[in-house]
């Protein structure tokens, strides 16, 4: 009698398909995408920076009482071509653009002097009010490295006496670094300057 096979059971399921193996990434476009993320994070920090520092101006002010009229010392403050004779901070200034004429959109050449040394600027002039206000901006390079903000402004006090306030606001991504030095070098020649042009319309009240 030949014994009988067992069964081979018809319901087992096939076993699973094995999936693919992942194909190696090269080494050069991994290289490739770190460099691309560290550039991408890097332009954002830049870019986070630069709005930083230009909502976060270093300010330098100075000021001054002298006995004058405002219009005394506007007509020292812009006789331009005196610079030389009394200003130890612009030592020289002169209106570049054509016309040659004290008037917001112009252009100067001013050479500043600290003790660093002598420094040539070409700021356009904002604001020309007579016997109140004279500023201009400069800027450095492309406009967000650095750009100077410069304001003389004259007020009545009482008394026959005015105030002078000179004062400059620094925006861009190098002023943060540049701040200890502007007030240890550039702050000083805001006074001196303050100071010399106090002395000369006084001089010139006694011609």
């Amino acid at each position: 009698m030949t014994a009988a096979l067992p069964s081979t059971p018809t319901d087992i399921p096939p076993a699973p398909a094995l999936a693919p193996a992942p194909v190696p990434v090269p080494a050069r476009r991994r290289r490739r995408r770190v460099l691309l993320g560290a550039g991408a994070a890097l332009v954002a920090l830049l870019g986070g920076y630069t709005a930083w520092s230009n909502t976060h101006p270093v300010r330098l002010t100075a000021s001054i009482e002298i006995e004058a009229s405002s219009d005394e010392v506007w007509q020292v403050l812009t006789d331009l071509s005196a610079y030389p004779q009394w200003n130890p901070f612009i030592t020289s200034t002169q209106v570049t653009s054509e016309g040659g004429r004290l008037e917001e959109g112009a252009t100067l050449r001013n050479v500043m002097h600290d003790r660093t040394g002598d420094t040539v600027f070409s700021p356009e002039l904002l604001t020309v009010e007579p016997g109140r206000e004279l500023r201009w901006i400069g800027k450095m390079g492309p406009g967000w490295i650095a750009d100077g903000e410069h304001r003389f402004v004259i007020e009545e006090v009482g008394g026959g006496r005015v105030r002078l306030t000179q004062s400059e606001s620094f925006t861009g991504v190098a002023v943060p670094f540049a701040e200890g030095m502007l007030r240890a070098d550039t702050l000083p020649q805001f006074r001196a300057m303050n100071e010399a042009l106090a002395r000369r319309v006084e001089a010139v009240a006694r011609e």
